[in-house]
C-alpha cells in the first residue's frame, strides 16, 4: 500500500464521516475534498473539473429539465386526474398510486415523479378523511423502486452505465436495466401495497397533516368555458361533482357580463360562460384541468405564446389599486395581466372579480407573462407574497411534450442518436415551445447533486487509477474466500445498501462501482452481474429519511420520525435481495 493509497482512503473516510454528520452540505464537502486531493497531487490539475463534463453529469441535468417539462405540460395530470377516488380501500389506493409512481419513475426523475403525485395522494387522503402518513411512505418507496427500471430513472443507473463504458468499452443502453429492475419493482410494489403500509406506526396515522398542509387561503375566481370544453352543454350541478373532487366550491355563473342569482345549479353551461369558484390556487388549477376550462381571455393561443405564471400579491394601505377595480385601472389592456382571483379574509364576494373595488389587506391572484408579473405588482403598489410553487400548466401542449420525449427515447434506445444529444434536443424543443420557460431552466436543475457528482468523479478516478479500488476488492474477495460467487454478490449488495442509507446514492455508486468491477475481475466472473447488483442496491435507500431525497420530502407531510422508515424499509430491502439476486444471475450470468 503506497502513501497515495493511504491519503485517498483517509480522504474518502473523512468524506463519509462529514456526509453522515450532515452539518456541512454534501456538495461543499465534495468540492473541498476535490481541492484537497488536487493540492496533494493525487488528482492532476488538468483533471480537476473533468467531472463536470462527464456524460453522467450532463444526462442527470437534462433529465431534470425534461421531467419539469412533462410536469408543466400537464401530461402527468392527464393520468393522475383519473386515479383519485376516496371510495377505494386503502390497499387499492396504495396499489394504484404506487404502480403509477413506479411507472412514471421509469421514464423521468423519481424525485419529480413523487413531487407530481404527492399532492394527488394528499388530496385523496383528505377526501377519505384519513392521514396521508399511511400512503406517502409507500408512494415514496414505489417511486424509488421504479427508478431501477431504465437508464434515466435514477442517477445511480446513469453513473453505473458510464462506469461500464470506461471499464468494458460500451455503456448500458436505455432498457438494459429493465429485466431485473421491473421484477424487483413489481415485487416491491406488491409488498408495500399488501403489507408495507401496515408496518407504519399507528400513532402517525392519527395526525391530520393533509388538512394542515392544504388549508390555504381561499380565492374567488372566474374561469372561462372555452369552445372545446367538455363542460359545454352540461349543467352546473354536474360540474359541481368535479369541483367537489378537487376541494373547489362553485358559487355562481356569469354570462354576457351578468351574474346569475345563486349558484344556478340547473342552468345549462354555454361557450364563453364564466364559472365563479372558490378554493386554493392549486385546487382551482386541478379543477380547471379536469373540467376542460381555461383562464385565458382569448382563444387565439399558439404553441409559441409567452410563458404565463400566477403570482400572489397583498394590497397595502395606499396602493395604487386600492379603492379601484381591475377594470378601472385597465389592468389587462395596459399590462396584459388578468386578475383571476381575490381573497378577502374569508368573506364572500358577490360582484364580478374584475369589477370588485380592491381593499387594503386583499390578496390578489394575478395571471400574466412570467417576466412581466413582478413589474405589474409594483405598478399596482402591491407586495409580492413569498413563492409557494403556484403555476399554470400548459395543458394544450401535453401530447406534444409526450411525443417529443417518446421520439427521443426511442431514437436513443435503437442507437440512432446519442442519449445526451437526444435529451438535449428535447430540452431545446421544450424551450422553443415554452413548455419549460427560460427562467425555470436553471432553477430546475439540482445543482448540489451536479456539484457532488462533478467533484467526486475525479476523486473516484484517482482511486481507481492508483489501484486503490483493486486493493479494496482484493480484501473483500480474500475475506469471502470459499463462498459461492452469488454469496459474494449478496455481501457487496448489502454493504452498498448500508452505505446508501446514510450517504447520497450517487456518492455510494461512485465508490462502489469500481470496486465491483475489480472484484469481478479477480473472481474471473462477468462484471455486469456486480454492476447491476450495485445499481439495484444503491437505489434501495429505504432505511432512513436521509438516504434518498424522496424520503426526506415526505417526512414533514407524513409526520414521520427518523426511526419509522426501517420498519417498512428493512423487509423491503430483504425482498429486493431475495428477488433481485436470482434475476441478476439469470439475466447477467456469471
Amino acid at each position: 500500500m503506497t502513501a497515495e493509497h493511504i491519503f485517498l482512503y483517509a480522504l474518502i473516510v473523512i468524506i463519509f464521516i462529514l456526509l453522515i454528520w450532515g452539518r456541512v452540505r454534501y456538495d461543499i464537502v465534495a468540492c473541498a475534498a476535490l481541492v484537497v486531493a488536487t493540492v496533494a497531487g493525487v488528482v492532476p490539475q488538468e483533471e480537476i473539473f473533468s467531472g463536470f463534463g462527464h456524460p453522467a453529469v450532463v444526462i442527470i441535468a437534462l433529465v431534470l429539465i425534461v421531467s419539469r417539462g412533462l410536469s408543466r405540460s400537464g401530461a402527468i395530470e392527464l393520468l393522475a386526474r383519473h386515479i383519485i377516488d376516496a371510495s377505494r380501500g386503502l390497499s387499492t389506493h396504495i396499489g394504484i398510486m404506487s404502480g403509477i409512481a413506479a411507472a412514471l419513475s421509469a421514464i423521468m426523475n423519481n424525485v419529480a415523479a413523487l413531487a407530481l403525485l404527492m399532492p394527488v395522494d394528499m388530496q385523496a387522503a383528505r377526501q377519505a378523511q384519513r392521514s396521508p402518513s399511511l400512503s406517502l411512505m409507500p408512494l415514496s418507496f414505489a417511486s424509488i423502486l421504479g427508478g431501477m427500471v431504465t437508464l434515466i430513472g435514477t442517477p445511480p443507473n446513469i453513473v453505473i452505465a458510464t462506469f461500464r463504458s470506461d471499464a468494458l468499452g460500451a455503456p448500458y443502453r436505455m432498457f438494459d436495466f429493465t429485466p431485473v429492475g421491473i421484477v424487483v419493482a413489481l415485487a416491491g410494489v406488491v409488498f408495500v401495497t399488501l403489507f408495507g403500509w401496515r408496518l407504519i406506526p399507528r400513532e402517525r396515522s392519527k395526525r391530520d397533516t393533509a388538512r394542515d398542509l392544504m388549508d390555504l387561503e381561499g380565492y374567488i375566481v372566474e374561469i372561462r368555458v372555452g369552445k372545446s370544453s367538455k363542460a359545454v352543454g352540461t349543467v352546473i350541478r354536474e360540474l359541481e361533482e368535479i369541483a367537489a373532487e378537487h376541494d373547489v366550491t362553485l358559487i355562481g355563473l356569469v354570462r354576457r357580463g351578468k351574474r346569475f342569482p345563486g349558484r344556478a345549479r340547473g342552468e345549462v353551461i354555454k361557450k364563453s360562460d364564466l364559472i365563479v369558484a372558490e378554493g386554493s390556487p392549486e385546487a382551482i388549477d386541478q379543477f380547471v384541468g379536469a373540467a376542460g376550462l381555461t383562464y385565458r381571455t382569448s382563444e387565439k393561443d399558439t404553441l409559441m405564446t409567452e410563458a404565463v405564471a400566477v403570482m400572489e400579491a397583498v394590497v397595502p394601505e395606499g396602493a395604487y389599486i386600492e379603492g379601484q377595480s381591475a377594470l378601472d385601472v385597465r389592468l389587462l389592456y395596459r399590462q396584459g395581466v388578468t386578475l383571476i382571483g381575490i381573497s378577502r379574509q374569508g368573506k364572500k364576494i358577490r360582484e364580478r372579480v374584475g369589477k370588485v373595488r380592491i381593499k387594503a389587506g386583499d390578496i390578489l391572484l394575478l395571471l400574466g407573462p412570467e417576466d412581466n408579473l413582478p413589474d405589474v405588482v409594483s405598478w399596482l403598489g402591491c407586495l409580492q407574497l413569498a413563492e409557494r410553487g403556484l403555476e399554470i400548466l400548459e395543458r394544450r401542449k401535453a401530447w406534444i411534450a409526450v411525443g417529443v420525449f417518446a421520439a427521443a427515447i426511442i431514437g436513443a434506445s435503437l442507437g440512432f442518436v446519442y442519449l445526451p444529444l437526444a435529451l438535449a434536443g428535447v430540452v431545446v424543443i421544450y424551450i422553443l415551445l415554452r413548455i419549460v420557460p427560460l427562467s425555470q431552466i436553471y432553477d430546475t436543475i439540482e445543482w448540489p447533486v451536479i456539484v457532488l457528482l462533478g467533484a467526486m468523479i475525479p476523486i473516484a478516478k484517482a482511486l481507481e487509477k492508483s489501484g486503490g479500488t483493486e486493493l479494496v476488492a482484493a480484501v473483500i474477495v480474500k475475506g469471502t474466500a470459499g463462498l459461492p460467487v452469488a454469496a459474494v454478490l449478496a455481501i457487496l449488495m448489502i454493504v452498498t445498501m448500508c452505505l446508501t442509507a446514510v450517504l447520497n446514492n450517487v456518492a455510494t455508486v461512485l465508490i462502489a462501482a469500481p470496486i465491483g468491477i475489480d472484484m469481478a475481475t479477480q473472481l474471473h466472473v462477468n462484471p455486469d452481474a456486480f454492476l447491476m447488483g450495485i445499481a439495484v442496491a444503491a437505489s434501495c435507500a429505504f432505511l432512513t429519511p436521509i438516504g434518498h431525497k424522496n424520503n426526506t420530502i415526505i417526512m414533514g407531510p407524513g409526520g414521520y420520525r427518523f426511526g419509522d422508515y426501517w420498519r417498512m424499509g428493512l423487509p423491503l430491502e430483504l425482498i429486493v435481495l431475495i428477488v433481485g439476486i436470482p434475476m441478476i444471475l439469470m439475466v447477467w450470468p456469471l
